[in-house]
C-alpha cells in the first residue's frame, strides 16, 4: 500500500503508545485499598491519589488527543506538489 492513503504516520502512533502509557500509570497511582464497614482507610484520601494521579491522567489522555489530531508533514507537501503540476 502507499503511504499516501494512511492518515497517521509511525510518530502518531509512538505518540498514542506513549499517552496510553501515561494513561495507565494515572490510574495504576489511583488504585489502592480501600475503605471497609469495618476499617476505615485514611489513604484514600492521599495527595498521589487524589491530585497527582487525576493530572497523570489528564496529560496522557492531551497527549493522545495531539497524537490524534496532527498532521503528517508529508501528506501535505505532496497534495501542494500535485497541484502545482496539473
Amino acid at each position: 500500500m502507499d503511504k499516501r492513503n494512511f492518515a497517521f504516520d509511525r510518530l502518531n502512533f509512538i505518540l498514542l503508545a506513549v499517552g496510553m502509557a501515561v494513561v495507565v500509570i494515572g490510574f495504576l497511582l489511583m488504585s489502592g485499598p480501600g475503605s471497609t464497614d469495618a476499617a476505615y482507610e485514611p489513604d484514600i484520601f492521599s495527595t498521589r491519589r487524589i491530585k497527582v494521579a487525576p493530572v497523570v491522567c489528564l496529560v496522557g489522555f492531551l497527549s493522545m488527543i495531539y497524537a490524534i489530531v496532527r498532521r503528517p508533514k508529508d501528506a501535505g507537501k505532496s497534495d501542494d506538489n500535485e497541484v502545482k503540476k496539473a
